[in-house]
């Protein structure tokens, strides 16, 4: 009884229209600082906002040639579809303005797609409100848009469509067709849409007849997806294309032990492209709920066997970095080429299913239920909340995306050098190379998921020097090699260093002359080089300014 009051006071629609306020709250700081917003510099800042600049400037988007920007030409196939959506905001706003807009669209849709996949299956609106609100503040990998977000959408969308066939309203079918163009599928759809034929294929063995339009949803998706990359699969299957850097990836040599703490830490503590932010409140709350489930003789169904599957996903996750799976993969170049491990990118999904199915036997079962359901709630809210971006690398003490691109800094760089930007190429040392081609230069250096075989040879006759100088650098560039840096042996996987640093090159030892050959005029260093003469660098000068975090000195390359 005395509960009644509130739960009338905590409607639905209030309790959606608060969500929502949360929500706006949440993505204030874009709205409001713009450019001077702290965002993710790690497959964010440094890679894809610079990928979708690139590809909006070129005035390639539908076409299968070349990116002249970046070593010296970069298939196109690399970047994202022209059907995608996240290219088309770069290509209607500025990179800060669609990134907000980008952000803006993920949360809701996170927020609305988990809300709805709740509701009907379970009955109290105060957890079906409350678990959607904690999903859609997670730190979703920002480029991703709908990639991991829009994953509780689509699962409603094919329970429901499996439930009531072609029954369902029209607007269903839309949402499954706009949804690839939203989000990524070698990242998450492929390994979803796969779940969803496992399904399919269930229950046609076990009820002995098709769901027509269950199949037909699953394979008008995976057309779209499949539509969607043609550039993709036009290089891979109907042009000559080029060998990927790929073909020579050499991950995964990790023995048992090694294997069972990488489960173990994925399990409790999830990865950093698809943090479900669950270890202090989530896990906890589903172990009480197996207590109570156990006390009162309950037999939840759904809960212990979301629970198992995402512990085989981090399973599986782990054992595919495992040595034993080398025999495979340097036989079967899919295996080596693609991540079959990204299939802990559904790890968030499940874990807020679980966390809302949890809260439900708390709430049913256990006395002063209603009142620990919503504190853990407001709990779980607070700690994500509290993760934004902002709050988060504002603390870390990383730039803002003004600072981290600081085209004025860049500018000033273009106006001393006095050329067309197209007529020479530079590399950079000791910071990421995508800051230069964000203010249009021309890079031998970069930071790509593919891009020729060929090309990473040549490039890493540059660097060889401080390789050998270097194990953990040499093994990292050698097995994948994403990361096309001028590697300094001293500074090691570090690439920003601020105008504060007392850090010094005092032993840089780099192959000029195959520099010179690959076509490099100039080096942008963030650090003072000494011996620059020795490695056939001629010190221009330095450039800062009051906006910038970062000095960079200039040098000339001596062919």
């Amino acid at each position: 009884m005395m509960w009644s009051p509130i739960h009338k006071l905590f409607s639905t629609p209030k309790l959606i229209t608060f969500a929502c306020l949360v929500i706006i709250a949440y993505l204030l700081p874009y709205y409001i600082l713009g450019e001077d917003t702290h965002i993710r510099v790690h497959d964010n800042l440094d890679s894809n906002i610079v990928w979708y600049k690139l590809l909006v400037e070129s005035g390639q988007l539908f076409s299968p040639g070349t990116i002249p920007n970046v070593i010296n030409g970069l298939p196109r196939s690399t970047l994202a579809s022209p059907f995608d959506a996240m290219v088309w905001l770069y290509v209607l706003f500025e990179p800060m303005t669609a990134y907000t807009i980008g952000q803006t669209i993920m949360r809701f849709v996170a927020f609305y797609g988990m809300y709805i996949l709740l509701r009907n299956r379970i009955e109290t609106p105060l957890i079906s409100v409350g678990a959607a609100l904690c999903f859609a503040l997670l730190p979703f990998w920002p480029s991703g848009l709908l990639t991991i977000a829009g994953l509780p959408l689509a699962l409603h969308v094919f329970l429901t469509i499996r439930d009531h066939g072609w029954n369902i309203n029209k607007y269903y079918w839309l949402v499954l067709l706009l949804l690839p163009f939203f989000s990524s599928f070698i990242l998450t759809f492929v390994f979803f849409l796969g779940l969803m034929g496992v399904i399919w294929l269930i229950d046609w063995i076990r009820l002995k007849k098709s769901n027509w339009a269950f199949f037909t949803a699953i394979t008008s998706m995976t057309v779209l997806f499949l539509m969607k990359n043609y550039l993709l699969l036009y290089s891979m299957f109907l042009s000559d294309g080029f060998i990927s850097h790929r073909t020579e990836n050499d991950l995964g040599h990790n023995d048992l032990a090694e294997t069972l703490k990488l489960f173990s830490h994925n399990f409790v503590n999830g990865h950093t492209h698809d943090m479900a932010v669950h270890t202090k409140i989530i896990v906890p709350v589903i172990g009480v709920a197996f207590l109570v489930a156990a006390y009162r003789n309950l037999k939840p169904k759904i809960l212990p066997s979301l629970f198992i599957f995402n512990a085989l996903i981090s399973l599986w996750y782990a054992f595919w970095y495992w040595g034993g799976w080398r025999v495979l993969k340097d036989q079967i170049m899919i295996l080596n080429t693609f991540n079959f491990s990204r299939i802990h990118f559904l790890d968030p999904v499940i874990w807020y299913i679980c966390f809302a199915l949890a809260l439900w036997i708390l709430w049913k079962h256990l006395r002063f239920g209603k009142v620990l359901v919503v504190a853990l709630i407001v709990a779980q809210c607070g700690i994500v909340f509290y993760l934004n971006e902002e709050n988060k690398y504002s603390k870390l003490g990383t730039p803002t995306f003004a600072e981290f691109y600081s085209e004025n800094l860049f500018d000033s760089i273009e106006s001393y050098i006095g050329k067309d930007q197209s007529k020479y190429s530079v590399v950079s040392i000791a910071m990421h190379p995508t800051i230069a081609q964000y203010n249009g230069f021309y890079t031998l250096d970069t930071y790509n998921n593919s891009f020729p075989l060929e090309y990473k040879h040549k490039f890493r006759k540059i660097i060889a020097p401080e390789l050998e100088k270097n194990s953990n650098l040499k093994n990292y560039f050698d097995t994948w090699g994403g990361r096309l840096y001028m590697y300094v042996s001293e500074l090691g996987e570090n690439y920003r260093f601020t105008k504060h640093s007392n850090k010094e090159l005092e032993n840089l030892n780099i192959n000029t002359e195959a520099l010179s050959m690959l076509g490099g005029d100039y080096v942008l260093s963030a650090l003072p080089i000494l011996n620059n003469e020795e490695n056939g660098l001629i010190f221009e000068r330095s450039f800062e300014n009051s906006e910038s975090p970062w000095k960079i000195y200039l040098y000339k390359i001596v062919a």
